[in-house]
C-alpha cells in the first residue's frame, strides 16, 4: 500500500523560504513519477512541479525561478525548495506518486505566506 507523508509546511513571511519533503513507502520509489500540487481555498488543485523517474523536471510558470523540485531515491523522498514566497503561494501542498494507473496522494501540508 502506497503511503506518502508530506512535511515542512508552515507560516512564512513574504520573500521567505521553505523546504517541503514527501517521504514515500510501499512503492519502488525510483520508478515512480513524483509531483507537487497545491490547492488554495476556493480554487482547483494545480500542478506546481513534477519530476519523472528519469529525472526530467517540469514547473508551472508561476513558480519558475523560485521553486526547485528534487528527489533522493536512496531516501524515498521528493523535495520542493520554495524561495521568494508570495502571499499567493498560500495553499495546501500535496505530494503525488504516479506510475501507469497507480496514482497516490499524500494528506497535504499547509503553507501560509503572510506578514
Amino acid at each position: 500500500q502506497v503511503q506518502l507523508v508530506e512535511s515542512g509546511g508552515g507560516l512564512v513571511q513574504p520573500g521567505g523560504s521553505l523546504r517541503l519533503s514527501c517521504a514515500a513507502s510501499g512503492i519502488i520509489f525510483s520508478i515512480y513519477h513524483m509531483g507537487w500540487y497545491r490547492q488554495a481555498p476556493g480554487k482547483e488543485r494545480e500542478l506546481v512541479a513534477a519530476i519523472t523517474s528519469g529525472g526530467s523536471i517540469n514547473y508551472a510558470d508561476f513558480v519558475k525561478g523560485r521553486f526547485t523540485i528534487s528527489r533522493d531515491n536512496s531516501k524515498n523522498t521528493v523535495y520542493l525548495h520554495m524561495n521568494s514566497l508570495k502571499p499567493e503561494d498560500t495553499a495546501v501542498y500535496y505530494c503525488n506518486a504516479r506510475r501507469f494507473i497507480s496514482d497516490s496522494w499524500g494528506p497535504g501540508t499547509q503553507v501560509t505566506v503572510s506578514s
